[in-house]
């Protein structure tokens, strides 16, 4: 597949973390951005987050706790999971603030 700075890439999870990499450098608050097609030699063209939709509220504090502790996880130490789970690695750029 033939990316955006005219490189021919085969697909890959790195090739899709290069993707995100390039998101990290200007996030909005909101989120709200794409990675298909994104600038990069080693960017892979077709690439897209995965997202959750999670209730801003929940009426089980136990099931709210579990909720906050796994994305946790998975937003930090769950990433040396991520590959072996077929998910591309969050670029660090992208982990919490906090």
């Amino acid at each position: 597949m033939k990316n955006s700075s005219g490189v021919f890439l085969k697909a890959d999870l790195a090739g899709v973390s290069e993707a995100a990499a390039g998101a990290a450098k200007e996030m909005p608050d909101d989120f709200r951005v794409s990675i298909t097609n994104a600038p990069g030699k080693k960017a892979y063209p077709i690439s897209s987050f995965t997202w959750l939709l999670i209730p801003a509220k929940f009426s089980d504090t136990a099931k709210r706790d579990a909720m906050k502790h796994f994305l946790k996880w998975a937003i930090t130490d769950g990433q040396k999971d991520a590959e072996e789970l077929a998910y591309a690695r969050l670029p660090r750029k992208l982990w919490p603030r906090s």
